[in-house]
């Protein structure tokens, strides 16, 4: 367990800054209409310790300076802040503790996606633009109750078995996951539109699904070549 006590000046420097990212994006949250009310929430692991930076549960979207972000460990319990953590920070905290890989993680309940959540129905790789971000389809985990690591236990089972940087939690809402909080902001944001386009084709008939073998060919090419996160790459426009 970390005490506030243990945190060194690095952290600290660190924690300010994350602190600043979140509250940042939790606005973005707003303007891509990922969410309403209070639910919802953006966290980001704080590097050279096992902390993470997350929302206080209940408070108004307008309230979410970078002072009210509060500081939890990673097995959630609080470390900074006056408020307590988001009713979402045990799962979180989950996944940074089995997913090193992971520097942030988003939850959202946006409309199109937690549609397909409540029919507990995978969004099938019918476009380019998913099988760049999300490698296939994006899968639905199992459903659980908020209250414990639950939900973060079905996030990494689901996630284990699939390249998606996105999860549909069944009967909840959507999961992502990046290396850090922006990327997993922007799966979030990319989950909302597929989730969306393939709703409304289904609309017009049958969506085709792509052949495995170019969903592999793009993803390769998107994550290692062009991509934002491709090394020494230059993010190329969506298509």
């Amino acid at each position: 367990m970390t005490d506030k006590t243990d945190i060194t000046p690095e952290v600290a420097v660190a924690i300010d800054r994350l602190r600043q990212e979140v509250a940042r994006l939790h606005a973005e949250l707003l303007r891509w209409r990922l969410v309403v009310w209070t639910a919802g929430n953006v966290s980001a692991r704080v590097p050279g310790a096992d902390l993470m930076v997350v929302k206080p549960s209940g408070v108004p979207y307008d309230e979410l300076t970078p002072e009210a972000m509060v500081v939890t460990d990673l097995d959630g319990r609080l470390v900074l802040g006056d408020r307590p953590a988001s009713s979402d920070a045990l799962s979180h905290a989950h996944v940074y503790r089995l997913m090193p890989e992971v520097g942030g993680v988003v939850h959202t309940h946006s409309t199109y996606a937690t549609a397909w959540a409540a029919r507990r129905e995978p969004i099938p790789c019918v476009l380019t633009m998913m099988a760049d971000e999300f490698g296939g389809a994006i899968p639905v985990g199992p459903f659980a109750l908020i209250g414990d690591d639950s939900i973060g236990r079905g996030i990494v089972q689901t996630l284990a078995a699939s390249r998606s940087k996105a999860v549909l939690m069944a009967n909840h809402g959507v999961f992502t996951v990046g290396t850090d909080a922006q990327a997993a902001l922007k799966a979030a944001v990319m989950c909302e539109e597929v989730a969306k386009v393939v709703h409304l084709s289904r609309q017009l008939g049958d969506p085709k699904p792509l052949d495995p073998a170019a969903v592999d060919r793009l993803f390769e090419r998107y994550q290692n070549v062009y991509g934002p996160s491709a090394p020494g790459a230059t993010a190329r426009p969506a298509d």
